[in-house]
Formats: C-alpha cells, structure tokens, sequence
C-alpha cells in the first residue's frame, strides 16, 4: 500500500498548526515542522500558567493586604492569625477588594483582628 502524502487528513492536520502558529516570528509560522514544535511549546506554556496565574492573584492579594495593614499597625500574618483567633473567615481575595474599595470596613476588620490577639 502506498504511503499517503496529499491527503485531506494530512493537509487539514497541517493546517490546524499552522493556523495555531499564526503571528509567529521567521518560519514557526509558515513552516510545518518549526511550527509544530513551536505550537507544542506554546500549548505546554499556556497549559502550566494558567494554573500558575492562581498564585500569581493570591501573591498580589497579600500583597495589597500587608500593604493596607502596615498604617494600622498590624503586618500580614498577625493580621491572618487575628482574624483566624476572632473567627472571621474571609478570603484573600475579598480581603484585598475591601482594602482597595471600602478603607473604613478593612481598618474595622483590622480592629477585630487586633482585639482578639490582645485577648
């Protein structure tokens, strides 16, 4: 049996990549056996950060909560372990939205927090 060369399947595989390599620089856009290995690469890269981008958010969250709490007096993990003693769950993520947005509700949370580590 003779070996297919120009088949559709071939030719619809080889496009598939070289539509997922387009904008690529020099030939990994317009030469299937670069592309391929570019397009592997890339899919492999998108794969790992999007699970990456969670910590990325979560490090910016306590980032922007020790920021917030510094001027009243408290660093980041007294602040968690204040919160954690007075039993206010709330997540980083809100945490930070209150710091950014409502000033007066955070600096409330931070007062809680604070009364019961003196506790």
């Amino acid at each position: 049996m003779s070996r297919a060369v120009d088949g559709s399947k071939r030719k619809n595989h080889r496009k598939k990549i070289l539509k997922l390599a387009k904008g690529y620089w020099g030939r990994r856009h317009s030469n299937y056996k670069t592309a391929k290995d570019a397009v592997a690469k890339a899919l492999s890269y998108a794969y790992r950060d999007r699970r990456d981008r969670k910590s990325d958010f979560r490090r910016l969250w306590i980032i922007r909560i020790n920021a917030a709490a510094r001027p009243l007096g408290l660093s980041y993990s007294r602040l968690v372990d204040g919160l954690s003693k007075a039993g206010i769950t709330i997540n980083r993520k809100a945490l930070s939205n209150l710091a950014i947005e409502d000033a007066a509700a955070f600096s409330a949370i931070v007062e809680r927090a604070k009364v019961a580590l003196e506790a």
